[in-house]
């Protein structure tokens, strides 16, 4: 279990809820160091003062806000814990709302709420009323110098709270391409609606995984044991064809595929059938 970030309540109505902010997800990739390319040294980075040149260690550093050209104001812990807003010390829940109506856009990152024992029983309250009305909150959290908007929602037992974008962090879809009119025929639309019916499945997210970072770490394997790596040639680039065609191969394609898994999975059905049976 990861350590608490954060430390504070919920605040619903009148009702306090006290829980703790742990991360709810990790971020798994290769990670790779600087080296020297001739002796192999670790590259360090180091931290000078622009003015007079000197290394700088961390207990020297600190939080400066440029107010005008080269002016700054030294802000200090105190002076972020004086910020006079309710959510730097509680999420505070403004509204509820339909899923739906949020745009995944605005999704952020997500962290889980733990309660405190002695709010166990209004967390389990809450997150039961939310469950039967089918409703996500939307709070506001200040942690980490800023404050937040968040939607708070739950999964299987536990509070999920997403961070959120605020609207005017969201860029505006000013793309002059889209402005161009292009013809869409009734065939064309129908044909794409069959691939998309072709390749709709339940979402099953074990299914998925990151096969770069395994062919990745199959690469780094091989080079530790000295093994020679073979460069292999990027396909030739897809000759540009007529839309219509393209989805009807598209479209073929994709049920021969269909039907190839039906099969198996059939087959893989009767296997365990047998198998009980006997």
């Amino acid at each position: 279990m990861p350590r608490t970030m954060w430390k504070g309540a919920i605040s619903f109505g009148l009702v306090t809820i006290p829980v703790g902010l742990y991360p709810a997800t990790e971020e798994k990739t290769l990670r790779f160091n600087q080296l020297h390319d001739e002796d192999f040294g670790r590259i360090k980075y180091q931290r000078y003062c622009s003015k007079c040149g000197e290394e700088v260690s961390f207990e020297h550093i600190v939080k400066g806000y440029e107010y005008d050209k080269g002016q700054y104001v030294v802000m200090t812990d105190e002076d972020f814990d004086a910020v006079p807003v309710e959510s730097s010390r509680a999420i505070d829940i403004v509204q509820f709302v339909d899923l739906e109506e949020i745009d995944p856009i605005y999704f952020q990152k997500s962290y889980y709420l733990v309660p405190e024992d002695t709010g166990i029983k209004a967390y389990s309250l809450l997150r039961r009323a939310m469950e039967e009305d089918g409703r996500v909150a939307i709070a506001k959290i200040a942690f980490r110098d800023k404050e937040h908007l968040a939607a708070l929602r739950f999964k299987d037992d536990v509070f999920v709270l997403e961070t959120m974008f605020w609207p005017d962090e969201i860029r505006a879809t000013d793309f002059e391409v889209l402005d161009k009119k292009v013809t869409i025929r009734a065939q064309e639309v129908q044909m794409a609606k069959s691939l998309i019916d072709n390749l709709t499945q339940e979402f099953k997210p074990d299914e998925f995984h990151d096969e770069y970072r395994e062919a990745l770490l199959g690469i780094v394997e091989k080079k530790v044991a000295g093994e020679e790596v073979e460069v292999l040639q990027e396909p030739e680039p897809t000759k540009v064809v007529d839309l219509m065609e393209a989805l009807k191969a598209s479209v073929e394609k994709t049920k021969k595929a269909a039907s190839a898994s039906s099969g198996s999975k059939r087959k893989t059905a009767t296997r365990a059938k047998k198998a009980a049976a006997g």
